[in-house]
């Protein structure tokens, strides 16, 4: 009898946790998405071709960034700043390893997204002309947050209360729990 109760109450802490708790994504990198191994961030990043002839040249791109530059480093190109959500390009090292991966780091504001260059076997083609492009305005992303929200997705009084009282009811249950068990010197 006593381990259907010690089990029920261990179900409500564990559903407590998981309502007051944000979830985490598995995988080696905490920031990692388990599908694609990249990253996620709150701004968006990339690099093209992601496979590039030693000596090649590849575009930088950054959006969402609420700062005005992105830093964006590899141990394969010389460092360099995304200003005002424009791309960017840098050339890879002649003496790049052929075959080998190399990790590309963006940084907004210090937070930090990576992605994966792989260099391929021969020699870059000639960089083709420069056509300039016209200035675009930076796109600023998504603002998230709990205020303000009238629609039917929004979370009501009724529904905090709820999970107040569940976190409540939990943490009441380990209490007695607890004190049952310093009572029996924890004996079942």
């Amino acid at each position: 009898m006593r381990a259907i109760r010690t089990a029920s109450a261990a179900l409500l802490v564990t559903a407590a946790v998981a309502l007051s708790a944000p979830a985490a994504l598995a995988g080696d990198d905490p920031g990692a998405d388990p599908g694609t191994g990249r990253n996620i961030t709150s701004f968006g990043f990339s690099v093209t071709p992601r496979t590039v002839a030693p000596g090649g040249t590849v575009t930088l791109t950054s959006d969402g960034c609420e700062v005005s530059s992105v830093t964006v480093t590899s141990g394969i190109f010389d460092t360099v700043t995304l200003t005002e959500g424009r791309p960017g390009t840098a050339t890879v090292d002649i003496d790049a390893k052929a075959g080998a991966e190399y990790e590309i780091a963006f940084d907004c504001k210090g937070e930090r997204g990576t992605t994966t260059l792989t260099v391929a076997h021969g020699t870059a083609p000639p960089p083709a002309p420069v056509t300039p492009h016209p200035p675009q305005p930076p796109h600023k992303g998504v603002k998230a947050g709990f205020g303000g929200s009238t629609g039917s997705d929004a979370l009501g009084t009724a529904e905090l209360a709820a999970g107040g009282v569940l976190i409540a009811a939990a943490a009441g249950t380990v209490v007695v729990l607890t004190r049952r068990r310093g009572r029996t010197g924890g004996r079942p």
